[in-house]
């Protein structure tokens, strides 16, 4: 067992040589040299040889990954998305860029759910906001998709200038239930029309600094080993991450448990982003989560750990996340979990 963040910091250690993937995703940079500036996917073409046409190279946005062409230029989604129980499993996780997970009442986590890079046909089980999601959701732009909410969350949401697809007010057929799920966990969102009926949205600007596949080889990041991750949100919610160095990905549990996604899949992310957040109560029994300032944070990747901190200037600014020497911490090209631990509870990184 790793030593619990809030009473000790992560364990250091010295960091393992960077696999060969790395050369295959960003062939001749180092370890800490890429840093993704653009705000849209544009493509810009490379020097080639006499009669050969320019050569567009390009990045997803929200994964950090090369792509042909320009990248797809319509708008990212986001979705309320369930994690009860009952919700489970979810549909299109292992196909999203980013995942945001926060504390709701009862203990319970729910998900912010971003969709960009691979937007899925049906993705689900939806369900209704909260107040910190507003501050989630607006770096992004786009679309944002839920199944309703108490009024003043959903008036805070409507103030983002985001395009709201709620399914208590929804005429265009982009929800349904699912006749094999119980209610209230059965809402289901045409995703991918719902991006095409969107598709002059502008596409969602760079929210992460990208790396190599291996971000956290430099030595001043002190970066520690990491075998597992033990998440603590509540007495009833306890994810942990295992680090599986065949498919190169941290793999995902809760409550002990292995967590499938419904292709069968266990759920997945190249990176892990843990992030100590204050949770405030002005909303009676709904919990806050407060992402505006900053806090402590840890980034998971490759299997090492390094420790820094995170920033958020307001509700619409991305997360900047600072290594303890100062750098900008980068994530490598693949898919993200995002962690809002509460600081009530605990983040503990094992070698």
């Amino acid at each position: 067992m790793g030593r619990r963040a809030g009473s000790a910091p992560v364990r250091r250690g010295v960091p393992f040589a960077a696999l060969a993937a790395a050369a295959l995703l960003l062939a001749g940079c180092d370890a800490a040299s890429v840093d993704l500036i653009v705000s849209t996917p544009t493509a810009t073409p490379r020097p080639v040889a006499e009669g050969e046409g320019p050569i567009a190279i390009a990045f997803a946005p929200l994964r950090g990954t090369r792509v042909d062409g320009a990248g797809p230029q319509h708008p990212s989604i986001a979705v309320k998305i369930d994690n009860h129980e009952d919700a489970r499993p979810q549909i299109g996780l292992n196909r999203s860029d980013i995942v945001f997970e926060e504390l709701v009442e009862g203990g319970l986590t729910r998900y912010v759910v971003i969709w960009h890079s691979d937007v899925p046909d049906a993705v689900g089980p939806v369900r209704s906001i909260r107040p910190m999601d507003p501050d989630i959701a607006s770096p992004f732009g786009g679309i944002i998709a839920y199944s309703g909410g108490q009024e003043r969350f959903i008036n805070l949401m409507m103030e983002t200038g985001l395009v709201n697809l709620v399914f208590d007010f929804d005429e265009s057929g982009l929800f349904e239930r699912a006749d094999d799920r119980p209610g209230p966990h059965d809402v289901i969102l045409a995703a991918a029309e719902a991006v095409g009926s969107n598709a002059a949205l502008a596409p969602p600007p760079v929210q992460f600094a990208y790396g190599t596949a291996d971000p956290l080889a430099a030595p001043a990041l002190a970066a520690a080993p990491t075998s597992r991750i033990e998440l603590v949100f509540s007495d009833g919610r306890y994810p942990s991450w295992e680090w599986d160095p065949t498919t190169y990905a941290w793999l995902r549990s809760q409550e002990g448990q292995p967590d499938l996604e419904a292709s069968g899949e266990r759920v997945r992310a190249t990176n892990l982003v843990t992030l100590r957040v204050g949770i405030e109560w002005p909303y009676d029994e709904v919990p806050l989560t407060v992402l505006r300032g900053a806090g402590e944070a840890w980034v998971s990747v490759a299997g090492k750990t390094a420790h820094g901190t995170w920033t958020k200037q307001d509700g619409g600014a991305p997360i900047v996340l600072t290594a303890d020497d100062g750098s900008a911490l980068r994530l490598a090209p693949g898919n993200t979990w995002v962690e809002l631990v509460p600081n009530e509870g605990s983040a503990a990184f094992a070698p």
